[in-house]
């Protein structure tokens, strides 16, 4: 998975988001996903890492799911948000931009969690695969 990531990442760079940009696997195989790649700091290490994440469009905002693929911890990227919610996201055709990172609130996530279901089907199944409550997380624009 991490070398996957990697890969994407060089990809959506290189390409502009025209290679790497939209998820084709497991559900998006039938309808691709956009991807964002999110640029985060580490909270442990102070070093920068890129992750690439499928998102859904909310007017200015972001909406990004802490999915893991269903494994029992939070991902790093979200544990490093909660440390340092500022950060940067790369969009295809748009580029790069500032963002703030938020989990969304209870209500928050009762509305959205259907609709990023609806984007990518599999984050229902990663959430049966899992104990924990997976999170959705909320970028804002900031300048």
């Amino acid at each position: 998975m991490k070398y996957g990531a990697k890969g994407n990442v060089a990809l959506f760079r290189l390409t502009r988001g025209r290679i790497g940009g939209m998820w084709r696997i497991s559900a998006g195989w039938r309808h691709p996903v956009p991807i964002l790649l999110l640029e985060h700091v580490g909270r442990k290490s102070g070093k920068r890492f890129v992750t690439p994440l499928v998102y859904l469009a909310d007017g200015e905002r972001l909406i990004v799911v802490a999915s893991q693929g269903g494994l029992a911890e939070h991902p790093q990227w979200f544990h490093n948000l909660q440390a340092s919610p500022d950060a940067w996201v790369t969009l295809k055709r748009v580029g790069r931009r500032r963002v703030r990172a938020r989990v969304a609130d209870a209500a928050e996530k009762a509305e959205l969690w259907p609709r990023m279901v609806a984007l990518y089907a599999d984050f229902e199944t990663y959430q049966g695969w899992t104990d924990r409550d997976i999170p959705i997380v909320v970028l804002e624009p900031r300048s």
